[in-house]
């Protein structure tokens, strides 16, 4: 099990091998369907997004709200496959990776190799697990979206699988 620091630099993520175990810490963003739509017409306006993208992690989820006494309520993973279509844009924007469920396209496996990003699996269900792993969680953006707006997690030993490494490997072909 290796642990890691986010963000991590385009080296670091280069020394993954897909089917790695990682505990992550440091700084995610959460955005889902909606929120990547906005952070477009942001990009397509010209204007800046939210968040700085150079080496950030995106986590596709929405965190519920937290009850007393924690962070975050349960932050589970939705399913990767529903932002194919802004993965590869925000790659080439320096995003350094991503963080969700399940399997991603082609398109998106040869974004990760070209730009030397990663992507992440989380375990589906594990909503709970992952809430007590948040330090901290801060509204970016699109408040109006609700659990969909972004926000700013500090993660602290967050459990992941690599399932795309910077080479392109990927643990949905064996």
């Amino acid at each position: 099990m290796r642990h890691l620091t986010l963000p991590l630099k385009k080296e670091e993520r280069k020394t993954l091998k897909a089917g790695e175990s990682v505990l992550l810490s440091g700084t995610i963003y959460t955005a889902r369907d909606c929120a990547h739509r906005r952070i477009f017409e942001a990009l397509d306006a010209d204007m800046v997004p939210p968040f700085a993208l150079e080496d950030a992690f995106i986590y596709y989820a929405g965190p519920c709200p937290a009850p007393a006494g924690r962070a975050s309520g349960s932050v589970g993973p939705t399913t990767s496959a529903r932002m194919n279509s802004f993965a590869p844009r925000l790659l080439s924007l320096g995003l350094g990776g991503m963080i969700g469920k399940g399997e991603m396209s082609e398109e998106v496996r040869l974004a990760i190799k070209k730009f030397g990003a990663v992507y992440f699996a989380a375990i589906g269900g594990a909503g709970a697990l992952y809430a007590s792993c948040v330090q901290s969680c801060e509204l970016v953006a699109y408040p109006d979206l609700l659990a969909e707006a972004v926000y700013r997690l500090e993660v602290k030993e967050f459990p992941a699988v690599v399932a795309i490494d910077a080479q392109g490997n990927t643990i949905y072909r064996r």
